[in-house]
């Protein structure tokens, strides 16, 4: 049977009682550390060698589906009517909207420090200590809008933009094409600055704090962007019904590429699973 992934605005106040409980004891049997290890030991970047399988790359979206996955399966062991909300970042646009409310992520950082003083998230809480990736601080930091040098979050016509392309992603298969849905979704541009950042880098930057880097998954509402971000995938799948994950073959022995996608029938590391058997998930869940 399906489960159903909502909206994290239209989340009753007992729904985000028990995703947020569920958070904190994953959280608490060391589960969630392990999700942080494993985004920033697979955050490998063009310039870097070997292979590339969580950014800068076509399995970009089949692989945070499945760590979506995994996540979600951990959650739903400790109560099973839990399922991750998606965070709508063209409509819930600014720092107290949803998500940002004391019963589900909480609020901003304080300026001193950035660190995220209201929810249940909140250092002082003391439910939420950040181990992994981190140097000096081990509480949860954001800076919502960056006070310092503001930024906005993408719109409904910057997600359109990345929607209507026809090809999942082109070669060179990597952060410099212009075309395909994968990397206008992603959202690595050109240049440097804020130009540089679409959708899905910009939320990251626009939240700031533990979001910036490869530790990102420290701050919970990583999650809830990238289930919104899963679901655009599923648009697109919808608006684009004979197109589907490039490359179906591996890179020629010749080109720069070779070794270093995933294609549609390889397996995608860490797991035993292909790009191919994540393109179709109707059968587990679906989005409201």
């Amino acid at each position: 049977m399906t489960y159903v992934r909502k909206d994290a605005a239209t989340l009753t106040g007992t729904e985000k009682r028990r995703f947020v409980n569920a958070l904190l004891e994953v959280k608490r049997r060391g589960e969630y550390d392990e999700f942080v290890r494993m985004h920033i030991a697979y955050n490998a970047a063009d310039g870097e060698r070997g292979l590339r399988a969580a950014h800068m790359t076509p399995s970009f979206l089949p692989w945070h589906r499945r760590l979506l996955l995994d996540l979600e399966n951990a959650l739903r062991r400790v109560d099973s009517s839990v399922t991750i909300p998606y965070w709508d970042w063209t409509r819930d646009r600014t720092t107290t909207s949803a998500p940002w409310t004391a019963d589900l992520m909480g609020g901003n950082g304080r300026r001193s420090d950035r660190q995220v003083t209201t929810g249940p998230f909140a250092h002082r809480e003391g439910n939420w200590p950040i181990r992994v990736g981190v140097t000096d601080e081990g509480f949860l930091t954001r800076d919502l809008g960056r006070r310092s040098d503001p930024i906005d979050l993408p719109t409904k016509s910057d997600l359109d933009w990345a929607l209507k392309d026809p090809a999942y992603d082109v070669s060179p298969w990597d952060s410099t094409v212009a075309r395909g849905f994968r990397n206008k979704l992603e959202g690595w541009g050109p240049g440097r600055g804020r130009a540089s950042w679409r959708n899905h880098n910009r939320v990251h930057r626009w939240v700031g704090g533990a979001m910036l880097g490869a530790a990102a998954v420290n701050d919970p509402v990583f999650w809830l962007h990238h289930a919104f971000v899963d679901l655009q995938w599923h648009r697109w799948q919808r608006r684009h019904r004979r197109a589907a994950y490039l490359p179906a073959a591996p890179p020629a022995r010749d080109d720069a590429q070779h070794g270093r996608v995933v294609a549609r029938h390889e397996k995608l590391p860490p797991w035993d699973v292909t790009p191919g058997e994540l393109e179709d998930v109707g059968r587990i869940y679906r989005y409201a």
